[in-house]
């Protein structure tokens, strides 16, 4: 069955600006570090957590800064050479979310999607990410979820909040919390944090 490409691959070099943009903040000495505290809160020391689309690095590496045992997996090439180059002991997988296997790679206790993953998904596949993310998770684990509600960047999608409810509960996850940033303000229109249960 031939794999159908991401929004954020069809986007192409559109989308290279993210990094270059991160990088930037990174190299000044600036706070990017807003959803792994968040994600931090949300274990107890040592856990283990998934970072799903780490993309330059930044939330992976800053939890395993805090003592966490972090998978990450990032599947755009430019990305993982640029996590490489940012943070050379962070070991970065080149799968997407779908080639994911929990059998191989056990269960976690928290899953992170944030940096509007789920709005560069292939099309259609939202469900059966969150279906592989309720996989991967322990039977009390969780899932952090964050992305802007309208398309807003090269190639994403419009996901509005109630379309993401049904897919989340359709996939056999259910909604523990949402706020409208990572520092847990009152939710707004448009941007989405979300903490996901089993």
């Amino acid at each position: 069955m031939s794999r159908t490409p991401t929004r954020w691959e069809l986007a192409g070099e559109d989308n290279r600006g993210y990094g270059r943009h991160f990088a930037e903040l990174v190299a000044q000495g600036a706070d990017v570090a807003g959803e792994a505290r968040l994600a931090d809160a949300l274990v107890p020391r040592g856990a283990r957590i998934i970072d799903v689309g780490s993309g330059m690095g930044r939330v992976a590496a800053e939890l395993v800064a805090r003592g966490h045992e972090v998978v990450a997996t990032e599947p755009d090439p430019a990305l993982r050479d640029q996590s490489r180059a940012t943070y050379a002991d962070l070991d970065v997988l080149p799968h997407d979310a779908l080639a994911l296997d929990p059998a191989e790679l056990g269960a976690f206790d928290l899953a992170v999607l944030v940096g509007n993953v789920m709005i560069f998904l292939a099309e259609g596949t939202e469900r059966r990410v969150l279906q592989r993310v309720r996989d991967l998770l322990a039977p009390d684990g969780r899932a952090l979820v964050g992305f802007h509600l309208q398309a807003v960047k090269a190639g994403s999608r419009t996901y509005p909040a109630e379309e993401f409810v049904a897919d989340v509960e359709a996939a056999g996850l259910r909604v523990v919390h949402r706020f409208g940033s990572y520092e847990l303000h009152d939710p707004v229109d448009d941007y989405a944090v979300w903490v996901l249960g089993r």
